[in-house]
């Protein structure tokens, strides 16, 4: 009797997740950004753009690309990564490698949420020197 107790102890464990609830890779459903005053929505177009997002246990890394391959006016990419904290739901970003060089070395923070599948960040993005004030929420499907 106690071997299967002790089976069944050991099982539980086994299945138990380590890390954290967010690690996963996320794709972007959703974008809102807020500037200045006069509260300006911008949504992403997911059906010409795809943002990607993959969060590991002591990182993150972001890409973003136009689906039509360059070949046209909504031709971008964008990419950034570096190291993130996770507090209860306070999620800071350090941002360490970014295509726009100017954001790099620049830490943000959030507040982040999991509900299902769906990740939900939201918080200010704050760059004085670069002129830059808006508060964003994204929400993302785990795709992994």
């Amino acid at each position: 009797m106690r071997f299967y107790i002790l089976i069944a102890a050991m099982s539980v464990v086994a299945c138990q997740k380590t890390g954290n609830d967010i690690e996963g890779s996320y794709r972007l459903l959703e974008s809102t950004t807020i500037k200045g005053k006069d509260t300006i929505h911008v949504r992403v177009d997911t059906t010409k753009t795809e943002m990607i997002k993959v969060i590991n246990a002591s990182h993150f890394a972001f890409f973003n690309h136009d689906k039509n391959q360059g070949k046209d006016s909504t031709a971008a990419f964008v990419s950034g990564g570096g190291t993130y904290v996770l507090e209860g739901s306070t999620y800071t970003e350090n941002l360490d490698f970014c295509t726009y060089r100017p954001w790099e070395g620049k830490q943000f923070t959030f507040a982040i949420s999991l509900k299902g599948d769906t990740l939900i960040q939201e918080g200010m993005e704050e760059l004085p020197e670069l002129g830059i004030k808006q508060h964003i929420t994204e929400k993302y499907i785990r795709i992994k």
